[in-house]
């Protein structure tokens, strides 16, 4: 079956017709895009109209006339022949010697012409109308010399024409002397995750004129996917603004990096970042490297109201200050100014709705907007809610943002493979941070911390139900499968070595022993330092809580750094130095050996425990091979036992889903609560204890009670005994 994956193009009616054919030839295979690629050249970008990747008839270069004048579409085959042909040239696993390994064929598609004769037109030129584009592959079949590719030759031709392989190609010079060694292994990994599947490319290339969400896992590909969607718009569209932003201003390299690479890779030319903005959501006075989103609406709509984070944690709390500046800002709106033609936002699940609002505000006719987000990396704790809630409605009352169910599929893009996380490491994350295998909460039920809204997400995210359907109240046991997980991201090391929970006796005894590991990883290993992350999930403490580790480090001449702290805030990874850093940094980024220091925090946490669950999660998904998980304590040794039920259950998750009444007593017993109302929480159940401990104890009657109080006493113990 042919993957048809259209992309922005000018010849609408032409391009439209050419992916309907395709979408209706089953007997072929391969990858087929409208729109995409774009050549770079010395004059610039060339863009293809359309191409079939296939590893019966390699690449064929399908030039489209949306008219019916074709004159000189002789001299346009010759040249989009010419530009591929010395497109792949440049890669050398691509040539067998002189040649290239890859068939490539021009034909042209006119379906606006009705009749070409046989007469007028020249063999080595074919051109094909409506009524005769089905000859196509009868006639590929007598061209083509070469009718069959290796498949290990086909992936290379695909990330080639995707520029894919670029973009994730480590920039560091990896040098390894051991087969066997840690290095060795991550290059082979990093070798393996070449071609975007082709969920990724849609994500790429569809675009819509609206909105658009792209959901996935952890590790699968969205920070990387969004900026090639900005680069792919930039290139097809140069005239845009387009911005994109992010919560985690540690990305902002990163997807700079990745932009600037496609880019070039595609047009021979850099971006021009006056229109296309790599831009912070908050912002501040001063331009250039300052500004950000919420400031421009700020300063678009006169408004006299911008709050800093120090001035916004005032009146609204550390944990709501930008929430509540974006809600304040738009309630001083005038009237809507459009800045930017597309706005792209990474990260969204910690974005609130009135962020989106801004970011909907400050788009112009066609609201083009694409976020794409993970729920169970959120760390405020709250989910994102469907796109009609997120964006509001107009003053008639109805929703401004509606996917139609006709273009859903290219509106609401789920990615369910990860290449990122083993398959071990991830269902671990998953089972830590939903509490699958915590201990039963009385008050509940079930030891469950959260749960998706929909139950059917979790077979959108590559999981399959070996019990049958999902159904509130009934047992489920969920399991990855080969192609959400793929199994080479595992076979490489042993499952006791690409997990590890271990506690300590105490922080000191904690941070020797991760002193030792990271000395081996470097010196034994062969992991460079950008290998290594250490995340503390706490973020106020990491400074204290890494100081000593990275002393003794730096004495055994081994450099570190605290991302954003000891670096540019705009800088996560730093050359020949290891990564510490606290989680709101860690967002977004990955590594080989990822150490989580002091995850005992993560085990339960009064008004929330949802938020510290998302922290271990987020943080364990980080790796890309192995990680670490380290603690102290009696909690330390709760997570341990949890993990155990994880191993012995096979990396499944094997659990009861809750009833639609324990999915509301999970989100009111685990909420996140402010400072306030955990202080009013633990006050109300020391007044109960001392009144429960007093009536025991005989220190006070019950007859003391005025028989206004006993009244509700009883009416409230009816209550939690469920009788009302």
């Amino acid at each position: 079956m042919v993957q048809v994956i259209p992309g922005t193009t000018t010849k609408t009616i032409a391009s439209k017709q050419i992916c309907q054919f395709f979408e209706q030839t089953p007997s072929q295979n391969g990858v087929f895009y409208t729109g995409y690629p774009i050549i770079g050249t010395a004059n610039g970008a060339f863009p293809i109209d359309s191409i079939l990747l296939s590893p019966t008839y390699g690449i064929v270069i399908i030039n489209l006339i949306e008219g019916k004048d074709k004159d000189g579409y002789e001299d346009l085959q010759d040249e989009s022949y010419n530009k591929m042909e010395a497109k792949l040239k440049n890669y050398k696993e691509l040539t067998d010697k002189k040649n290239l390994i890859v068939p490539i064929s021009v034909v042209t598609f006119a379906p606006a012409i009705h009749s070409i004769s046989e007469n007028s037109t020249d063999a080595d030129y074919p051109i094909y109308t409506q009524d005769t584009i089905g000859k196509i592959f009868d006639d590929l079949s007598t061209t083509v010399k070469s009718n069959s590719m290796e498949e290990e030759d086909f992936k290379k031709v695909v990330s080639v024409v995707q520029s894919i392989s670029t973009v994730r190609k480590n920039t560091s010079a990896r040098k390894t002397t051991k087969s066997d060694s840690r290095g060795t292994i991550l290059k082979g990994i990093e070798d393996s995750i070449a071609n975007l599947d082709v969920h990724q490319s849609r994500a790429v290339i569809e675009t819509v004129d609206g909105v658009q969400r792209i959901r996935g896992l952890a590790g699968s590909g969205k920070t990387v996917i969004l900026a090639l969607k900005a680069a792919y718009l930039h290139a097809q569209h140069p005239d845009w603004k387009i911005a994109v932003t992010f919560n985690t201003r540690a990305l902002k390299n990163q997807i700079k990096e990745f932009i600037s690479t496609f880019y070039i890779e595609q047009t021979n030319q850099y971006p021009d970042w006056d229109n296309l903005n790599i831009i912070h959501a908050w912002g501040a006075p001063g331009g250039g490297e300052k500004d950000g989103l919420y400031y421009q609406f700020c300063k678009a709509q006169d408004i006299n109201t911008y709050k800093d984070f120090r001035s916004a944690s005032l009146n609204f709390g550390y944990e709501n200050a930008f929430e509540g500046a974006c809600r304040e800002a738009l309630q001083n709106m005038s009237t809507p100014v459009g800045k930017y033609d597309v706005i792209l936002v990474d990260e969204a699940q910690d974005f609130s709705k009135y962020f989106f609002r801004i970011c909907y505000n400050l788009i112009k006719r066609d609201k083009r907007l694409v976020y794409a987000y993970d729920e169970l990396q959120s760390l405020t704790g709250n989910n994102l809610p469907s796109p009609e809630k997120l964006f509001g409605k107009d003053e008639a009352g109805r929703p401004l943002v509606k996917f139609d169910p006709v273009n859903y599929p290219s509106q609401d893009i789920v990615l369910e493979t990860c290449y990122r996380n083993p398959r071990p490491i991830l269902v671990t994350a998953h089972a830590l941070g939903f509490g699958i295998y915590r201990d039963e909460d009385s008050r509940i039920g079930t030891g469950l911390v959260q749960m998706f809204d929909n139950k059917d997400l979790w077979e959108e995210v590559g999981y399959n139900n070996e019990s049958g359907t999902i159904d509130y109240g009934k047992p489920v046991l969920l399991k990855r499968g080969i192609d959400s997980s793929p199994r080479f991201l595992e076979n490489h090391s042993p499952v006791d070595d690409l997990i590890v929970f271990k506690k300590f006796a105490d922080g000191h005894s904690q941070a020797n022993w991760l002193i030792k590991e990271i000395k081996k990883n470097l010196e034994k290993d062969e992991l460079l330092p950008k290998d290594i992350i250490v995340i503390n999930p706490d973020p106020k403490s990491t400074k204290d809580a890494v100081g000593y580790a990275r002393k003794e480090l730096f004495s055994m001449g081994i450099n570190s750094h605290i991302a954003g702290v000891s670096t540019s805030p705009d800088e996560f990874y730093s050359d020949n130095s290891v990564t510490f850093t606290g989680i709101y940094r860690a967002k977004g980024n990955e590594a080989a050996m990822v150490y989580v220091i002091n995850a005992q925090d993560c085990f339960k946490s009064l008004g929330g425990l949802q938020t510290v669950r998302n922290r271990l999660f987020t943080a364990i998904t980080r790796s890309k091979a192995w990680v670490r998980v380290i603690g102290v304590g009696n909690d330390m040794e709760g997570l341990i036992s949890e993990y155990e039920k994880v191993k012995s259950h096979d990396f499944t998750l094997d659990f009861t889903y809750p009833t639609e009444e324990q999915l509301q007593k999970i989100k009111l017993i685990n909420r996140d609560m402010s400072e306030a109302e955990k202080n009013q929480v633990i006050k109300v159940n020391e007044d109960i204890g001392n009144v429960v401990s007093s009536l025991n104890s005989g220190r006070i009657n019950i007859k003391d009670i005025s028989e206004e109080q006993r009244i509700a006493l009883i009416q409230l113990a009816k209550q939690l005994n469920g009788e009302e």
